[in-house]
Formats: C-alpha cells, sequence, structure tokens
C-alpha cells in the first residue's frame, strides 16, 4: 500500500508538472540548473575529471565552457522526459526530427531484426518518438536497468512506454528477443551501450582518449538472432529540438579483425558524435571508474 501510494503521489505531481507548455518547464530548468550547478555542485568533480582527460587539447575555458552548457542541457532534459507524460504526437514531431528511417524498413522487408545502438547522448529518453517514423509493423523497445527503487523503477517505465515500446530488462534481454524470433515477429530493440559495464567485464578499448570497457551484450544478442546493426546519430538542433539519422553501423576490414567489430564500430560513431558537440553527453556518469589491469589488452581503437 505504500509503494502504491508514492506511485500515485509521483505520477500525480510529475503528470501536473507535463501538462505545463515546454518555455515554462524550461524556465524551471534554469533554475534548478542554477541549484544543481552552482549550489549542489552535482557531480562537478567528476564532470571536471572526465572532460579533463577527454579533451587534453582544450584550454580550461574551452573545458568551463562545455560544463556549463552540460549541466543546462541536462536540466533540460529532466523536464524534456518528464514531458512526455503529456506531450501531443504533433508536438513531438515538430520537436524531434528523424531522418533515413527507410532504411529500417528496407531491413526488416529483408527478413531481420535490428539492434540499435545508441549513447547517453541527446535526450536519449526523446529517441522513443522513432516509433511514430518507420512504417513497418514490428516489436520496438529497450533494453533497461531496472532501479533499486521499485516505485521510480514503475514510474520510468510508465514515461518509456509513452510510444509503444517495450521496456526490456538487461537479464531477461536474450530470452526476450529469442522468444519474438521463435513467434516470427521482427524487431527494432535499442541497446545504450556507452555506461559502464560490470567489474567482471574485460573488454577494453580506448574511447575519448582514455582506456575504456565496453558492453558486449547488443552485439553477442545479434548474432544469435541473425540482426542487422544501426547507430542511431543525435544532434541537438536548438532548445527542445533534435535531429535523429539512423546509420548503419559498419565496421573497416581491420576492425572486423577483433572480437567485438561492431561494438567498436559504434563506440567509435559515439565518439565522433560527441566530439560534434560535447556538451550533450553525460559527463556526470562515472565512466572511467574502473582502471584498466596491467595483464588486459586493448581492442580496435574506438
Amino acid at each position: 500500500m505504500k509503494e502504491k501510494l508514492k506511485y500515485n503521489v509521483i505520477m500525480g505531481v510529475l503528470h501536473a508538472v507535463a501538462i505545463l507548455p515546454l518555455p515554462v518547464l524550461y524556465v524551471f530548468s534554469t533554475c534548478i540548473c542554477f541549484v544543481m550547478y552552482r549550489v549542489l555542485h552535482y557531480r562537478k568533480k567528476t564532470v571536471e575529471r572526465n572532460l579533463q582527460l577527454s579533451f587534453p587539447e582544450k584550454t580550461e575555458r574551452e573545458r568551463k565552457d562545455i560544463e556549463r552548457r552540460f549541466y543546462g542541457h541536462l536540466c533540460d532534459c529532466i523536464v524534456e522526459t518528464i514531458k512526455l507524460l503529456h506531450i501531443s504526437d504533433e508536438e513531438i514531431d515538430r520537436r524531434v526530427e528523424v531522418l533515413n528511417v527507410d532504411i529500417v524498413d528496407e531491413l526488416v522487408a529483408e527478413g531481420h531484426s535490428i539492434v540499435l545502438y545508441l549513447g547517453h547522448y541527446g535526450n536519449w529518453e526523446w529517441v522513443q518518438a522513432i516509433a511514430r517514423h518507420y512504417k513497418s509493423h514490428i516489436v520496438g523497445g529497450q533494453i533497461y536497468k531496472p532501479l533499486r527503487d521499485k516505485v521510480m523503477d514503475r514510474v520510468m517505465l510508465r514515461i518509456r512506454s509513452r510510444f509503444g515500446l517495450v521496456s526490456i530488462p538487461q537479464k531477461k534481454a536474450f530470452r526476450a528477443l529469442l522468444g519474438y524470433k521463435q513467434q516470427g515477429k521482427r524487431f527494432m530493440i535499442g541497446f545504450i551501450s556507452d555506461q559502464r559495464p560490470n567489474a567482471q567485464v574485460q573488454h577494453w578499448t580506448k574511447f575519448l582518449n582514455q582506456d575504456a570497457q565496453y558492453v558486449t551484450g547488443g552485439e553477442e544478442i545479434g548474432r544469435r538472432i541473425g540482426a542487422r546493426y544501426l547507430y542511431m546519430d543525435v544532434e541537438k538542433v536548438s532548445r527542445g529540438h533534435y535531429r535523429l539519422t539512423f546509420k548503419p553501423v559498419c565496421p573497416g576490414e581491420e576492425l572486423m579483425k577483433e572480437e567485438y567489430p561492431y561494438t567498436l564500430e559504434f563506440m567509435r560513431m559515439l565518439e565522433d558524435n560527441i566530439r560534434r558537440a560535447p556538451a550533450y553527453w553525460l559527463w556526470s556518469h562515472k565512466r572511467w571508474k574502473l582502471r584498466k589491469p596491467v595483464t588486459a589488452t586493448a581492442s580496435g581503437k574506438a
């Protein structure tokens, strides 16, 4: 009963906030940013260190500018995510442009399912709006890591179902996707694969100038079900406006010699995406908390 009450209270508050137009929500975002950045210094040391190690060639002033714009963008993402509870199809279509969507329909017509790689870049929660653009009748969804707080997990699942996508827990991913294949269903499932993997994973590469572990689940599952790999390139055009472009993941000859060429190519594509406009990646994430053991070997450079 306590969990149900907590869920209803949180959803009631979020729905009340989501009714407000985005221009008003961006005023709130600016206020939240001031508190988060100037008062609470939310993960500021982590952000500073990540930027310093990722962009040693930039001046301190340039990195500070990225840092400042990152916090503003992060707070925009918070209010934009809440807005998903009360945003019309027409408004999301105006704010999210999707390019090269024909590649999805072509792959599905050829009988393939799709592993869609993306990172914590732009507003990854708004990426679910792609479901309004492809014509194929496929199962769309994302792999996610359940939150420890069961109530907040329910809240996020509610937000992430705005456009009819399914959310599949990491530990059930292979079984669920194999089930779709056995039922003859085509699917496109998003893997946000730029987070830090668990300590047992020992696949290393260079990412943003640093030794970094990488997650291989998307490629491993893709192999077993014969999927094709796409990358979601994200551009923040302006405040509250994004351009999403489907791009095929095509490892070169050298990467194809590696154990996980599609994962490494995804990381290379994501790094290019980040370098174009660094402020829109999740710099507060402790991506490089784990250090490469002396005995570990690095794979192809991302």
